[in-house]
């Protein structure tokens, strides 16, 4: 499809495009391996000298087409889909970070990652420094090592609701001749595209808006191409020098501005595995067809409870960067002006006993470990997603004692509304 397609049509229309009598939907590839004439084609595909399909841990048929519906959604040259969004954060940044190197990393990021970057990782030989958003550019450039080798953040922080000053970001980065790394989840290619901004990896959980229904877990990488892994030779060995695994193939003289996820694809995916089903990718599909229409029905209808919630006294707090007057408003302006998500965070007056009453009287709206799907949910991100942090990390990550996660879905806002009032009034 052209590039100048809309964000609406390749929803509908990219990845898949039948020839004559194939199936006009995306068939699901049900199979571990693929059949080949003889020996040398399966040897020509094993040494990356032919592209194709040989085993689904590295390629199948119906992923491939959903990763590139993904990539042209973020305007990216190629995608490569995971099992979850946790992998494809972890493929993200292991696939240019190995045991002696270290990345910066927003503090406000979502609680699986900052145990995954500061904790797992660190295990690895791979260290973590977290940094808040707000400090000065001096104490941010401070962060930086000789052996960082990427930056990372989310364009809307999970649980927080913090707006990522992405282009500030990249050229940060782009000044020490490393990648910036965004997490773009929430947003979803619908309402930012980071790339346009000089991000130059995008990931995604694809469980959340994507998929839109809390059916298949999954994640995403996507790679801009932009970045000139060459210009840094000595920063980047793993994409620029040979890879004996492959008898001396050198990514970036092989594949470009390909480089990138051909390595995370062929490498790391062989290696480790995360891989998603085809299953999963056909129903992050059908959720990708409808992203177009559900996100902004999503950030109409958070815009709303966000304003009923700021005028509620029995509410202490509300972050929403749709509201006037909020921290985030103005960045939000410049890289969400169609809206932002649907996800709010917000806090009672009172105890932290005061909030989880209120959570426990919701009836409409559940109390789930998921976010940002068709259906309103809740949670209470200290007592539940974050609980493994300590009170110093919560504190760190922006994590108050009352802050609720809300998760605003497509239902009608006013029976939304409806339940929260009732709840905070039984919550008394």
């Amino acid at each position: 499809m052209e590039k100048k397609t809309s964000r609406a049509s390749l929803c509908v229309q990219a990845g898949w495009n039948p020839k004559k009598g194939e199936a006009r939907v995306l068939p699901i590839y049900q199979s571990t391996t693929f059949k080949y004439e003889n020996s040398d084609q399966m040897a020509r595909l094993f040494d990356l000298k032919d592209s194709g399909f040989f085993y689904t841990r590295l390629q199948n048929p119906t992923t491939e087409a959903v990763a590139e519906k993904i990539a042209k959604l973020e305007g990216g040259v190629a995608a490569m889909l995971t099992s979850s969004g946790q992998a494809a954060n972890f493929y993200a940044v292991f696939n240019i970070c190995e045991a002696g190197d270290h990345l910066i990393c927003s503090n406000t990021v979502y609680g699986g990652t900052f145990n995954l970057f500061g904790v797992t990782l660190k295990k690895l030989g791979i260290e973590c420094t977290f940094i808040d958003t707000n400090w000065s550019d001096e104490e941010i450039e401070a962060a930086f090592r000789p052996n960082t080798k990427c930056v990372f953040g989310e364009t809307i922080s999970n649980p927080g609701g913090n707006v990522f000053d992405i282009e500030r970001f990249a050229k940060m980065a782009h000044k020490h001749g490393v990648p910036l790394i965004v997490d773009n989840t929430f947003a979803t290619p619908i309402n930012c595209r980071p790339f346009e901004w000089g991000a130059d990896i995008v990931t995604h959980s694809t469980s959340k808006y994507m998929d839109g229904h809390a059916v298949s877990l999954g994640g995403a990488v996507v790679d801009s191409g932009n970045f000139d892994w060459e210009k840094y030779h000595d920063k980047f060995p793993g994409l620029c020098e040979p890879d004996e695994s492959y008898h001396g193939l050198t990514y970036t003289k092989a594949f470009g501005k390909m480089a990138f996820i051909t390595k995370a694809t062929v490498q790391l995916m062989r290696d480790l595995g995360s891989t998603p089903s085809p299953m999963n990718a056909f129903l992050l599909n059908l959720g990708l067809e409808t992203l177009h229409l559900r996100m902004p029905q999503h950030c109409k209808n958070a815009q709303t409870v966000a304003e009923y919630l700021q005028k509620n006294e029995r509410v202490a707090w509300v972050n929403y960067c749709g509201l006037e007057g909020n921290a985030y408003h103005e960045l939000a302006k410049k890289y969400l002006p169609n809206g932002s998500s649907g996800v709010i965070a917000f806090g009672l007056k009172g105890s932290k006993e005061d909030a989880i009453r209120f959570m426990d009287s919701l009836k409409m709206i559940s109390i789930v470990t998921h976010v940002a799907d068709a259906r309103t949910c809740v949670l209470h991100p200290a007592s539940h997603t974050h609980r493994q942090l300590s009170d110093e990390q919560l504190k760190e990550a922006g994590i108050a004692p009352d802050l609720i996660r809300l998760s605003v879905g497509i239902e009608d806002v006013n029976d939304i509304i409806a339940d929260i009032e009732q709840a905070l009034e039984a919550s008394k």
